[in-house]
């Protein structure tokens, strides 16, 4: 019985291992695919309504060198998420019924529109807020702007993805609510302490202005209370299912 378990374990791992390099495999085509995208990313970011009154200045050699390759990681962490959740998924699939199968396959391509649509949401909505604040605080006090590309981007992303990951908020409560980890009476006990925390997350991502971090704050407070109801909803229909003899 020891070795049997030893085997499965080596099993297990070797199993594993492929899975890993599946991913890494995709990781390097999706980066290959980025370093040719980027230039097309930069440039359309460029033209965008946000960053046309910014002239972008480089105060380093290196500065356009590492947005370039900065712009093509992201892509391909962008386009190699559904297959590393695919890849987990398959993992974990001998261990899961034909009907968890089924409804844990359908998180893949959820998590990724989630993930698309935070993105979205965040460079089309809250960026464009935050900057004109931004600028037009430099304006009263009567700086001359001057910005260098390396801080325009790091300023983007570090709004725009926080948000892209915080839209997860549904799917991962919904698979709590399914392992059992998250129930109603859980939800509602703890619901004050995530509008702290929630409240927390939006100042530490928007600038400190009041219109800006209710930008930011309020959306999360919503997709909070509809992770919520999903979760809620689930709950429910998993106590009014049979469980399987």
């Amino acid at each position: 019985m020891p070795l049997n378990t030893q085997e499965d374990l080596i099993g297990h791992l070797s199993e594993l291992r492929k899975r890993l390099i599946v991913v890494a495999m995709s990781f390097l085509v999706a980066m290959c695919g980025g370093l040719y995208a980027s230039p097309h990313i930069l440039r359309y970011i460029k033209s965008g309504s946000t960053a046309e009154a910014v002239e972008w200045n480089v105060f380093s050699f290196t500065d356009g060198l590492f947005i370039y390759l900065r712009c093509a990681f992201l892509f391909a962490i962008l386009f190699v998420l559904p297959v590393l959740l695919y890849q987990l998924w398959a993992f974990v699939r001998p261990g899961l019924t034909s009907r968890e199968a089924k409804g844990t396959l359908a998180y893949v391509p959820v998590s990724f529109l989630l993930f698309l649509t935070g993105i979205s949401f965040s460079y089309f909505l809250i960026f464009p807020m935050m900057m004109q604040f931004m600028m037009e605080m430099n304006h009263n006090i009567g700086a001359v702007e001057t910005y260098g590309i390396d801080r325009y981007f790091s300023f983007m992303f570090s709004i725009v993805f926080p948000l892209g990951v915080a839209f997860e908020m549904p799917l991962v409560m919904l698979f709590l609510t399914r392992l059992g980890l998250l129930n109603p009476e859980r939800l509602a006990s703890t619901r004050k302490y995530a509008y702290v925390g929630l409240a927390i997350v939006g100042a530490c991502i928007s600038p400190p202005d009041f219109v800006s971090h209710l930008s930011v704050t309020v959306p999360l407070l919503v997709l909070f209370e509809i992770s919520a109801f999903l979760s809620r909803r689930f709950a429910k229909r998993m106590s009014a299912t049979p469980s399987p003899t």
